[in-house]
Formats: structure tokens, C-alpha cells, sequence
């Protein structure tokens, strides 16, 4: 486990280093202003560091940006509330939850003209096919016939 993740710190000083190789040049990292402690998935990190690098040595950059932002949207979460008394002793704490709508990558893609897409392609199982038998199958059967 330990050489298949990279620990939030030095993602960001991966990151720096990348677009270090070139002089001169500006770089920025947000979105993860509100990661206390991560583990990033190390094969992504080092395509990360290519890619700010390709960046970085084109003739016609000067700033790079790196906006980390959600995959999926719509985010659930649970707010945790801690009420303390006047000496700091732990009065109520209560749970709650929320859903989170957050803006899609469109949003930092205005204006862009040339816009290349690296990601992965998202894959979707059926639960019947990626599960095994549910019950449903002769539910599935009949539908597919009307």
C-alpha cells in the first residue's frame, strides 16, 4: 500500500517540481484547499506530472493551472455539528446530511478553444450482469420483450 498511493504533501510537491522545469513560468494548485491529510493514486500523480510538464514547455504558456474538482457532480455528506460549553467540555454533537451540487468542468473550460480530454472513460455495469443472480432476471426478460 505504501508505494501505490502518494501522501497529499508530496502530490503537491511532485506537482511543483514538474512545473519547475522550466523556468519562468507560473503554476497554481486549487481545489484541495480543504484536504486536511490524502492519499493520491500514484500511476494518476506521475500522468499528472507529464501532463504539467507538456504544459509547461510549450513556447505560448506562461501560467498553469491545476483545478482539482469533482468527478460526479452531486456529492452527499454528512455534517457533523459539536456544541461545547463556556469551560470547553463536549455538550451535543449532531449529525446531519446534505447533498452537495458542484459546478461540472464546463464551468473552467469557458473560452477554451483547444480542450483535450485524457480522462478515462466511465463504465457502467447493469447490476444484474455485474452482480450475481438477483431474482430480477425474469423482470429484465419480460421487459426486454415489450
Amino acid at each position: 500500500m505504501r508505494f501505490m498511493h502518494t501522501k497529499l504533501t508530496e502530490f503537491y510537491e511532485k506537482l511543483r517540481r514538474a512545473a519547475c522545469k522550466v523556468p519562468g513560468k507560473e503554476f497554481e494548485v486549487t481545489g484541495l484547499e480543504n484536504l486536511r491529510t490524502a492519499k493520491m493514486q500514484s500511476v494518476a500523480t506521475g500522468r499528472i506530472e507529464e501532463t504539467i510538464q507538456q504544459l509547461v514547455e510549450r513556447p505560448d504558456v506562461q501560467r498553469v493551472e491545476a483545478h482539482f474538482m469533482n468527478l460526479i457532480p452531486e456529492t452527499e455528506h454528512t455534517l457533523v455539528l459539536r456544541a461545547y460549553g463556556p469551560n470547553g467540555e463536549k455538550v451535543k454533537a449532531i449529525l446531519r446530511e446534505i447533498t452537495i451540487f458542484h459546478e461540472t468542468e464546463e464551468a473552467e473550460l469557458a473560452g477554451f478553444t483547444d480542450v483535450e480530454d485524457k480522462r478515462l472513460p466511465l463504465k457502467f455495469y447493469h447490476p444484474v450482469e455485474s452482480l450475481p443472480l438477483t431474482g430480477y432476471e425474469d423482470i429484465d426478460a419480460r421487459a426486454k420483450k415489450d
